[in-house]
């Protein structure tokens, strides 16, 4: 400050003596000291506070890296609820009803007057206990061998069948059709091998080797099966 404070006073003391001579002269040079003495000022002014107080220095701390930690999911594994049992009482069974029972063997048949129609047990033979008008008869038909030659008195089916009435022995039938029949749509109940039907003087018997009818009375009678007869 005492440096401008003497250039000040010089340039007032210069311009002082030469006022008369050079005015403008005079007033550059106080200009131009002027502008020098601000300058220097700032300059002092800017020395002493960087003197005062050098600039902070920044300083820049690194930051640390963070290495992303990887992320796991883990899913809970699925749970499936147990099934759910619906118990529900079963009714209770029907009760067991028991077999209808077993008829027995129809052996005899009542159709006509007392009748009685029946037929073997394989099948093959027709047989009844008949009684007619005149007199009382048991017989069978069905195919047998052998047979006896034909009557000339016979015009009709001959050796189909064999009977017995209360005249005489056993006789093979000389008849246009069946005549030991109930009539209905299906044969007449069998008799069982060992059974036997006694009705209206005459006794019929089932066996292995065929059936068997005789007269109570007279004893006459027959046996007839497929392969095989008998006459007594």
């Amino acid at each position: 400050m005492g440096r401008v404070f003497f250039m000040l006073s010089t340039v007032r003391s210069s311009r002082t003596r030469q006022f008369g001579t050079v005015r403008f002269g005079t007033v550059r040079a106080w200009a131009v000291a002027v502008g020098v003495g601000s300058a220097l000022v700032l300059t002092g002014c800017s020395s002493e506070s960087a003197a005062q107080a050098p600039p902070p220095s920044s300083t820049t701390t690194p930051v640390p890296t963070t290495t992303p930690v990887p992320t796991t999911t883990t899913t809970a594994p699925t749970t499936t609820p147990p099934p759910v049992t619906t118990t529900s009482e079963a009714p209770p069974p029907p009760p067991v009803e028991p077999p209808p029972p077993v008829a027995e063997p129809q052996t005899t048949y009542a159709a006509i007057g007392g009748a009685y129609y029946f037929t073997s047990p394989d099948g093959l033979f027709q047989c009844g206990i008949v009684p007619l008008s005149s007199r009382t008869e048991a017989g069978c038909q069905g195919t047998t061998t052998p047979v006896p030659p034909r009557p000339d008195d016979c015009m009709i089916n001959w050796g189909n069948g064999i009977r017995v009435t209360n005249d005489g022995p056993a006789a093979f039938m000389c008849s246009g059709g069946v005549v030991y029949t109930s009539g209905g749509e299906s044969m007449d109940p069998p008799l069982a091998v060992g059974a036997t039907i006694a009705e209206g003087g005459y006794t019929c018997t089932s066996a292995e080797n065929g059936i068997s009818c005789a007269n109570d009375a007279t004893g006459h009678g027959f046996r007839i099966a497929p392969d095989s007869n008998e006459i007594y």
